[in-house]
């Protein structure tokens, strides 16, 4: 009996020795675990204050270099470089944004240059404010200048608008004048006739040619002094246009067109003259292939830009 109760009091201080050891075992257990929970949110807390800290310094740095910007703009400075710098800057905060894990002393470094570049910035907009302001004065001096010159210039104007109408006048009469000139300059062909050449090559001199008598036309014509007109080789087209108005042509016998009064015509021969204003005689000869119908034929004698003279001639 007294061996039982032995027993039980040693079973008893057994389990109270396991029920302490397991009390103590969960209580650090317990202690260990809410240590750990609180290092991490001590870590999270530090993290966002950094992160917090980063976001707000790369905006201050965002609001002074858009100051930046505008004042250049404003003083007319080169903003290119600021503008790389402004979408570098963009870049960062977006990349801030999606990555919690971001690195500090990554951060620290590049805030370091921004602001750096603003420094630097700012050293330079000095200089563009003093440059401003002397042109400033400048444009000030001009003003006042300009305000004073304001009157002489509109003095000028109606001067200038004098001038204008009396060159405008002038120009009208020259041209008129240079017109009357050139009319007066123009060669006239005089005394045209128009001669027949037979087969056998013997020159008939009449009003009428039989049809099968007539191998060729000779033109004879003079061109008289005339004290306006340059002594030079002149350009003459001849048109010899048949009873229906239809000019006579054969590009093989060196027919072609020439420009009259802005249009071109036909002309049947050519040829260039050494004009000596010495009323000399000029002949001009035209062989066609085909044989002239009868009919009253016209021929019209051009150059330089005018009708010099006309005849006409008929085949039986």
């Amino acid at each position: 009996m007294e061996n039982n109760q032995q027993n039980k009091g040693t079973f008893a201080w057994v389990g109270l020795v396991i029920m302490t050891l397991a009390a103590g075992a969960f209580g650090f257990m317990y202690f260990d675990q809410k240590g750990q929970t609180e290092t991490k949110e001590v870590a999270i807390v530090e993290k966002a204050k950094e992160l917090a800290f980063t976001q707000t310094k790369l905006d201050s740095v965002s609001r002074n270099l858009d100051a930046k910007i505008a004042e250049t703009q404003q003083l007319g400075g080169n903003i290119e470089e600021l503008m790389k710098v402004k979408a570098r800057l963009e870049t960062d905060k977006a990349n801030l944004k999606k990555n919690m894990r971001f690195e500090i002393g990554k951060y620290t470094a590049k805030i370091k240059e921004y602001e750096q570049f603003l420094a630097d910035k700012d050293v330079e907009l000095v200089k563009l404010r003093e440059e401003n302001g002397v042109l400033a004065a400048t444009n000030q001096n001009l003003s006042t200048e300009n305000t004073g010159l304001k009157t002489e210039k509109e003095a000028l104007t109606q001067v200038k608008q004098q001038l204008t109408d009396s060159v405008m006048t002038y120009s009208s009469q020259n041209r008129e004048l240079s017109e009357k000139v050139a009319i007066g300059a123009a060669l006239k062909a005089e005394n045209i006739k128009v001669l027949a050449v037979t087969p056998k090559g013997k020159i008939k001199n009449d009003d009428s040619y039989k049809a099968k008598r007539v191998d060729k036309i000779r033109l004879q014509f003079t061109l008289p002094s005339n004290p306006l007109t340059q002594p030079e080789e002149k350009e003459i087209y001849v048109r010899v246009l048949d009873p229906d108005g239809a000019v006579i042509s054969d590009e093989a016998m060196g027919s072609g067109k020439f420009n009259w009064k802005g249009q071109e015509m036909m002309f049947t021969t050519k040829d260039r003259v050494a004009y000596q204003n010495t009323n000399q005689m000029v002949e001009m000869t035209y062989d066609n292939a085909q044989r002239f119908r009868p009919g009253k034929y016209s021929v019209e004698v051009y150059s330089e830009g005018f009708r010099i003279g006309s005849s006409n001639f008929t085949i039986k």
